[in-house]
Formats: structure tokens, C-alpha cells, sequence
């Protein structure tokens, strides 16, 4: 996708992001948010989140032999395509001037050093152009040329962050989001699900700091509050992302039978948060300070705008959105943002994607 051809177009992205520099900031506090959204206006999702769009354009196609869904990240690239990576080990190059004409370019087959496919879950490009990918089995991250053909190295796993019995963790809750600072030095990896022994609406997120041009060292680790709907099932973390100015978005998902999917998305600030690196078990002491997050909405509060959806949705425009990546800034804290929704390769999903434009509060 040429992003900023994209983005120039989108003239419903900058009326409705007009509107939401109107309205007033999100609202905080704590550790833990109120997670109701202002009612929404026309083609508002919340005082501080607009949809422009989506598109169905790509779901169950397919591409030189592979099949296109399974979608669980984004990345801007070079020359204003996106990668989009797959969960069963396939990295695609999409290019499009507008959101209907995303369509794939390339598609690159990835696999582990044994080469055994990857559960491949997130995905930031270095500045060298390099790609960094999580698989959450292990999990690892995993440094690829930029064709994808390639390991070139790995990033070091704190011991309990590693799948049980090895570590604490979950398989397939592992590494599910990926992003880099300004300025590229300190990489963060957000935990989908908790660790045995934490507080089961509290997730960690990782951090490394660059000690070369392709060399990073383990840094703080943080705790991160997640929500649980209104049918009581705890969301997990499915992406992040950088908004810029030290913060991270991020993106709260979860599933209950016979209600559909709950979204909801939050700016996060993790810089007066405690290091948890030593802290064994999170079961809501004192002296831990949560990661300050901020709803920016409940995309269950978004104008459908017609979508259709396979299975039961209290919004039929929502799936499983797993993938986000921010295409672009304006002015006032304004983002233009790009979700894929995970089809699981299942009849019954749906790979989707949406456009937004959202407003951060000051930090």
C-alpha cells in the first residue's frame, strides 16, 4: 500500500478528525481506565476515534499459491508498501492506493533455523530494513533479512517469559505485539495473556534497548492492566503500537460465543510505571504502579457502515483484529491508523481491514 497516497485520499479520515479536535480528551485515571465510550457521532466511534472505512476486498484469496488471512500484524515498509505477516509463516508485501485496492505484491515463506514454520504473531521493520518477528510458541524474536530468507540473529527472552515448563508463560499467549520507540532505541513486545502465578487481568510487556546497530540488551519490564467485557471474559493484548511521542496504542481484544468479539483501544503510558523485571508474582501490590492507559474507544461503539459479519457480532463490523499500524501524523496529536482483523482461516471470520483516525489526549 503507497500510505501516503492513501491517506491523501481519505478526505472522510480528515473531516471526521476535524471533528474529534473538537471534542474533549479522554479521560484517565490510575492504573485502570474507565472503559466507557462517549456516545458516538456520525462516523465517530468515540470523542476520539472516527472510522473512515473498511475492506473485505482480500478475505479468503489467495496469492502465488498462498493463502491471503491469518493476518496478525502490519508494518509500514519501504516505498510506501505495508507488510502484513500471517501467523502460518508467511510475510506479504501489500500495495494499493486506497484501502479497496490493497492487494499483495510479494509474498515470502518464513521459517525457524531448523526451518520449521513459524507462529509468526508481530512484526516491526528496522530501520535497516530488517525485520523483527515474534513467534509465540517459544517464544522468540528473530531478526530477518529484508527478503525474509534469512535469520540473522535473535533477540535475548527473559527465563520467565518463556512458555511453561521452561518459564510461566502460555503458548500461543505469548509475544503478540511489537513496536519500536522514537528513535528506534528501545523495542517493546507486549504478553497476549498472563503469566502463571500473575493476576489473571495483568499482562507484562517487555522491553529491549539497542546496544548496536542490530544488538539489543533486556531492559525494564512492565505491568499492564487488561480489561474484561461485559460477559466477563478477560481481553487479552493482541497488538501496539508507537504513537510518536513515547507512548504506545494498544489493542485490547477478546471472543465470547453467541456475543462476537469485544475491541476496545487505548493509548498507554508506560514511563511512571514500575520495572516488574524482579517481581515474581503480580497479584496487585502496593508498591507496583500499573502501566496509565487511556480508552481512545470501544470500537463496538462504531458506526457499522453497512458491514456484514459470518457470525454473531453486537457490531457486525467487528472480527478478530489483531494487526494495527499507524500510517500516519497530524497535528494536535492526530493519528491515521490501519487494523486487519485475523480470519483464523475460518469460514465463519473474516480478514478485514479498517481504517481510523484517532486523537490522543495530552500526555
Amino acid at each position: 500500500m503507497r500510505v501516503k497516497a492513501l491517506l491523501a485520499g481519505s478526505s472522510v479520515v480528515l473531516t471526521a478528525a476535524a471533528c474529534l479536535a473538537a471534542a474533549g480528551p479522554a479521560q484517565a485515571h490510575g492504573g485502570r481506565t474507565d472503559h466507557r465510550p462517549a456516545p458516538p457521532a456520525a462516523g465517530r466511534c468515540s470523542a476520539s476515534v472516527a472510522i473512515d472505512g473498511f475492506s473485505d476486498a482480500l478475505d479468503k484469496t489467495t496469492f502465488d499459491g498462498t493463502f491471503v488471512g491469518n493476518l496478525s500484524a502490519l508494518a509500514p515498509d519501504a516505498h510506501g508498501t505495508l507488510a502484513a505477516l500471517s501467523d502460518r509463516s508467511s510475510l506479504f508485501t501489500l500495495s494499493g492506493r486506497t484501502l479497496g485496492d490493497l492487494a499483495p505484491s510479494k509474498v515470502v515463506p518464513l521459517a525457524d533455523e531448523k526451518g520449521q514454520p513459524l507462529d509468526s504473531e508481530a512484526l516491526v521493520v528496522d530501520r535497516d530494513g530488517t525485520r523483527l518477528i515474534t513467534s509465540e510458541v517459544e517464544p522468540t524474536i528473530r531478526r530477518y533479512s529484508r527478503d525474509g530468507s534469512t535469520i540473522l540473529g535473535s533477540l535475548p527472552v527473559p527465563q520467565e517469559l518463556k512458555v511453561a515448563p521452561a518459564g510461566r508463560a502460555t503458548s500461543n499467549l505469548t509475544f503478540e505485539g511489537l513496536a519500536f520507540q522514537p528513535g528506534g532505541r528501545t523495542l517493546v513486545a507486549s504478553v497476549e495473556g498472563a503469566l502463571s502465578g500473575d493476576d489473571h487481568t495483568t499482562v507484562r510487556f517487555q522491553t529491549w534497548q539497542r546496544t548496536g546497530s542490530a544488538d539489543f540488551r533486556l531492559g525494564r519490564q512492565y505491568a499492564y492492566p487488561v480489561d474484561t467485557d461485559a460477559h466477563g471474559t478477560v481481553l487479552g493484548v493482541s497488538d501496539i503500537a508507537a504513537t510518536g511521542d513515547g507512548r504506545l496504542l494498544v489493542l485490547e481484544r477478546g471472543f465470547t460465543a453467541g456475543a462476537g468479539n469485544t475491541v476496545r483501544l487505548y493509548v498507554a503510558d508506560l514511563s511512571h510505571a514500575t520495572d516488574v523485571s524482579g517481581v515474581t508474582d503480580l497479584t496487585g501490590q502496593k508498591n507496583v504502579r500499573l502501566v496509565r492507559k487511556t480508552l481512545l474507544a470501544d470500537l463496538g461503539a462504531c458506526p457499522s457502515l453497512g458491514a456484514t459479519a459470518k457470525q454473531p457480532q453486537t457490531n457486525p463490523l467487528l472480527d478478530n483484529i489483531e494487526g494495527m499500524a499507524v500510517t500516519g501524523y497530524g497535528p494536535g496529536g492526530r493519528l491515521r491508523l490501519l487494523l486487519v482483523s485475523d480470519d483464523n482461516q475460518n469460514p465463519a471470520q473474516i480478514t478485514r481491514f479498517y481504517e481510523l483516525s484517532a486523537r490522543l489526549p495530552r500526555g
